[in-house]
């Protein structure tokens, strides 16, 4: 079992920034990749960003690219997501997910671990 613990939303205005945090514990493999969704209320979950741990390699929707950036820290089996420029269409509540293996994905059904989620808003 792997148990995942994001940190950091919040309120911000339009214009601001916010980094999220997802800190990974328990059975952790060293192939795997991490990735953080979003759902806004009645709204599907959707695909933000995602990162393979030990390739380093990233993918954005296109929503986020420019503005956001996901990185990790293997030492501390953290991820991060950088908002810059948030928006208020940027407003939801973000699920940091796992999953093990290789390569990256943005299908929701293909990660097996998902945190509780944590709000984001975004004022106009």
């Amino acid at each position: 079992q792997v148990q995942l613990v994001e940190s950091g939303g919040g309120l911000v205005q339009a214009g601001g920034s916010l980094r999220l945090s997802c800190a990974a514990s328990g059975r952790t493999f060293s192939w795997h990749s991490m990735a953080w969704f979003r759902q806004a209320p009645g709204k599907d979950r959707e695909f933000v960003a995602a990162i393979l741990w030990s390739g380093r390699s990233t993918d954005y929707a296109d929503s986020v690219k420019g503005r956001f950036t996901i990185s990790g820290d293997n030492a501390k089996n953290t991820v991060y997501l950088q908002m810059n420029s948030l928006k208020p269409e940027d407003t939801a509540v973000y699920y940091c997910v796992y999953r093990e293996g290789w390569g990256l994905t943005r299908r929701p059904t293909d990660y097996g671990y998902w945190g509780q989620g944590t709000q984001v808003t975004v004022s106009s």
